[in-house]
């Protein structure tokens, strides 16, 4: 299943993408897309019904984060041998984690706000890992039975608040809009290896990102287990694996980071993809200043 949220932000309802591309309604069979429907009894019951005879949503609606109320949102740093190297860093013996802020998680297709004082706002592709079922201290052998199932993510980062600011590189990644999360959530059952996943993000039409999912330093089963060691994981919390070589950090001769005004547009094969304009802070809270007045 291709599981996803679509509507306002802030009510969004749930929905699921049929063969045809098309949003069916699963207002009144679940509460949203999240963690306690995550669960493989939920799941398993979700697939038993027949999409063709749920409601379609008609026209466009946005379509939000495709999983709502994430409990943790963790990242992996460093995951790809080769963007360490163009980051100037070594390749980690033992995955290097960190957090988001859920309040930086958007729609896949919302605009990304550069933040106050930003000078180095970088994009990063990425494979998103939904669990589906509380892990701890599992192992590599189990840790797949935990998964919900995969999603595509644009983790964004200040370079200079991550790099330069002392301190936990949480700063530099947790910026409102920093966490584009979607189109979907492809349940595990339609992805036969994540670890051989085509991998891509263009800038302005430039492919700047592209690689495989099979280049991960460290693989998801082994990600599961590690991270569970160290705290359990609850259904609904998102796992992001790294991303490949091609970030604005690493450009030569000198690197290139985001300005208002451009278009990020990103992908995993099987995945979906995403599309964002880059925006001043100033100017979204025009925006959202005026929206105020209006009401």
């Amino acid at each position: 299943m291709k599981l996803l949220r679509y509507g306002e932000r802030g009510k969004e309802r749930p929905g699921a993408l049929d063969r045809q591309g098309r949003i069916r309604s699963l207002a009144g069979l679940i509460d949203d897309i999240q963690g306690d429907y995550l669960v493989p009894a939920e799941l398993a019951l979700l697939r038993s019904i027949d999409l063709e005879t749920l409601p379609i949503v008609t026209g466009t609606p946005r379509l939000g984060p495709c999983v709502a109320n994430v409990g943790k949102f963790i990242c992996v740093g460093l995951n790809y041998a080769d963007h360490a190297a163009e980051s100037g860093m070594e390749t980690p013996s033992e995955p290097v984690l960190f957090f988001k802020a859920t309040s930086a998680i958007s729609g896949p297709n919302d605009d990304v706000i550069i933040p106050r004082n930003s000078r180095k706002t970088d994009w990063e592709v990425e494979l998103g890992v939904v669990i589906g079922q509380e892990a701890r201290y599992v192992s590599e052998a189990t840790a797949m039975d935990h998964v919900a199932g995969y999603c595509v993510i644009n983790d964004l980062s200040e370079r200079e608040f991550q790099l330069e600011r002392g301190g936990q590189w949480v700063k530099g990644k947790s910026a409102d809009t920093f966490g584009p999360i979607g189109p979907w959530l492809v349940t595990k059952d339609e992805v036969p290896d994540p670890h051989d996943l085509p991998i891509w993000l263009e800038l302005d039409g430039r492919r700047v990102q592209n690689s495989s999912t099979r280049m991960m330093i460290f693989g998801i089963p082994f990600l599961v287990s590690y991270i569970s060691q160290f705290m359990s994981l609850q259904p609904g919390d998102i796992i992001s694996t790294g991303t490949p070589p091609g970030v604005g950090l690493g450009m030569k001769p000198e690197p290139v980071y985001l300005r208002a005004g451009q278009v990020m547009r990103l992908g995993i094969d099987g995945l979906g993809e995403q599309r964002q304009r880059t925006v001043r802070a100033e100017s979204a809270e025009e925006r959202l200043l005026a929206g105020v007045a209006a009401r």
